[in-house]
């Protein structure tokens, strides 16, 4: 059955994972949301509201983001100096990613409840680094479909499986 879902790539990940219930759906819901919303503070916002006037148009696309994520570095290093800190939700389960594919992933131990609903964060490494949301459901005691992912981050798993795929080809070209 495993065979059926598609290519997969080995990928050095770890998952925090809790299995929802009515009691703290909304809870992670909320932090889903809100994880989401990296691209929504001023700085992101200010990008949004150039690109829509075409103020950006004459721009080097990749050298803006950089600047952005530069400016995004500083305001997280000042939060810091000031004493505030992002606070993830605690997540009881946390376990090693094996083989990651598009929408599901196997973990190394068997971790979940067949049929069962959960809620996941994934730290990525993509650029700009961040932790992935992601509500799942078990497929099998150690491979799980992804029911919701935000769209950039969607983006970033499919980049990241291309990019794993290309690495394993190129470390096999070299050991022949």
């Amino acid at each position: 059955m495993i065979e059926s879902l598609g290519r997969r790539v080995p990928a050095p990940l770890k998952i925090a994972f809790e299995e929802l219930n009515s009691e703290n759906e909304d809870t992670f819901k909320r932090e889903y949301y809100s994880l989401s919303e990296s691209d929504d503070d001023a700085i992101g916002q200010w990008l949004k509201s150039a690109k829509a006037r075409g103020d950006t148009k004459n721009s080097d696309s990749i050298l803006l983001h950089l600047v952005i994520e530069l400016h995004r570095k500083v305001d997280d290093l000042s939060k810091i100096l000031n004493g505030e800190k992002r606070e993830f939700i605690e997540l009881r389960g946390e376990e090693l990613v094996k083989e990651i594919g598009h929408g599901h992933f196997i973990t190394k131990e068997d971790i979940f409840e067949v049929g069962h609903k959960y809620y996941a964060r994934v730290d990525m490494p993509v650029f700009p680094a961040r932790m992935m949301p992601l509500f799942i459901e078990a497929f099998s005691e150690d491979t799980a479909r992804v029911l919701m992912m935000h769209d950039r981050d969607q983006k970033d798993w499919d980049s990241y499986i291309t990019a794993r795929e290309r690495a394993i080809i190129r470390e096999s070209k070299g050991l022949e």
